[in-house]
């Protein structure tokens, strides 16, 4: 392949690192997911280029199944037709794949949070197609406490946004059918994590008390 432009020609030199690198040394364990895939962990993240799980949690290929999107949110189940993504996901995770957890991992400086909370994202509108706006729409119901105590500027609300928007994702986990019937007998658990980007600190939210905890 020629004529590739600047973008291009830094992913192709990363991927001749790695094959170089890490594939080499992976290599048994790359023919092992010839055969299939069997993840014990799904995280749910954001799109932001700055939090990517398989890094953060420092796993090997094949240990996670991902789904990243605009502030790790989980819609609620629904019926409806049309293509959910999410959902789908999570219905492949764990009813074909047996996932033995769902983790929701939110993270700060999060642009999507941001943008539940000022309806704005980077001082622009939220897009043309209104596709921002609507996925953003699910964090409604906590933003207006958050602005009322808070204000909808400066670090503490945003963290309270990017919080919140974890538990939001958990509730919604929790109305879908699979979830429902695997979480009482313990064969799925979900989790709550938030990754710090300023410190680099993994906090694990306690559903009992509410509060996240450095791991």
């Amino acid at each position: 392949m020629t004529d590739k432009t600047p973008a291009m020609n830094s992913l192709v030199d990363g991927y001749r690192r790695f094959r170089q690198g890490e594939y080499s040394r992976e290599l048994d364990r790359w023919r092992q997911l010839t055969e299939g895939q069997s993840p014990r962990t799904m995280i749910i993240a954001c799109s932001d280029s700055r939090v990517d799980p398989a890094q953060i949690f420092d796993v090997s290929p094949g240990e996670l199944f991902v789904v990243r999107n605009v502030a790790a949110l989980v819609p609620p189940f629904e019926t409806t037709p049309g293509q959910h993504g999410v959902s789908a996901a999570l219905e492949f995770a764990v009813q074909f794949l047996k996932v033995e957890q769902v983790v929701v991992m939110g993270h700060g400086m999060c642009g999507g949070c941001q943008a539940a909370l000022t309806q704005d994202l980077h001082g622009n509108e939220l897009g043309e197609g209104g596709f921002v706006a609507n996925w953003i729409d699910m964090l409604d119901p906590v933003r207006d406490p958050i602005a009322k105590e808070l204000g909808t500027s400066g670090r503490e609300a945003e963290r309270a946004m990017e919080l919140a928007a974890v538990k939001v994702s958990l509730a919604n986990l929790r109305t879908f059918p699979c979830i429902q019937e695997k979480e009482p007998t313990g064969e799925v658990t979900l989790r709550g994590a938030y990754f710090a980007i300023s410190d680099g600190v993994l906090h694990l939210l306690d559903e009992e008390s509410g509060e996240f905890k450095p791991a």
